[in-house]
């Protein structure tokens, strides 16, 4: 039996359900919670609520969205001829924090595994294959190359491996190209891992 007040408890239970969030910590968040102030705890519990209301999926990316489209499907001094695929919304965050990438992009909602039960037709590939295919909206240009930024996962591999596949099959024409990995700066070769040092060696380049 708990030794809080149910409605701590349940503030408890319901935060231990965050991902990465343990009993301990949940425990931390609630009375954290409870010391705030009345203000600055609705606040939270506010901005929990709009989220859930006003938050859907852009209609053409798939990306997260408070209209029919999302900020950089909007921004039309983003190139439109370049996609980024992408496993998951938050995977957007840190390709944008490069300011290397000015295209456009495709949330897939996760990656192939068959033996999870996720099969192609259970991600937003289809919806990528006709983005890449279909008539280009008025005034934008056709799709030339889509960059396959899916994670260095088994999962992550074998999704870009099928997506690179189809793309070939589907639209020749239309360059497929997958991040680099290899070593990070300032990694010791001692401690790499053969998949990560063999994919440094193939992904070598010249020295300028």
């Amino acid at each position: 039996m708990s030794s809080f007040a149910p409605p701590v408890q349940r503030l408890i239970t319901e935060l231990g359900r965050l991902p990465g969030i343990g009993g301990r910590t949940a425990q931390r968040l609630a009375f954290h919670l409870l010391r705030a102030s009345e203000e600055d705890a609705l606040a939270l519990a506010e901005a929990i609520r709009d989220v859930k209301a006003r938050i859907g999926l852009c209609e053409v990316c798939f990306n997260l969205a408070d209209g029919p489209r999302c900020r950089l499907c909007s921004d039309e001094r983003r190139d439109a001829s370049l996609i980024c695929v992408v496993e998951e919304p938050s995977d957007i965050i840190p390709i944008e924090r490069t300011h290397e990438f000015h295209g456009r992009y495709h949330v897939l909602g996760g990656a192939l595994s068959p033996i999870d039960g996720v099969d192609p037709e259970d991600l937003r590939i289809a919806e990528l294959y006709r983005r890449v295919t279909g008539e280009p909206e008025e005034g934008q240009p056709r799709i030339r190359e889509v960059v396959l930024a899916t994670n260095p996962t088994t999962t992550g591999e074998a999704t870009a491996l099928h997506i690179a596949d189809q793309l070939r099959e589907r639209a020749s024409e239309v360059t497929v190209t997958r991040l680099a990995s290899g070593l990070p700066v300032g990694a010791d070769l001692e401690y790499a891992d053969e998949l990560t040092l063999g994919r440094a060696l193939a992904g070598r380049r010249a020295l300028s």
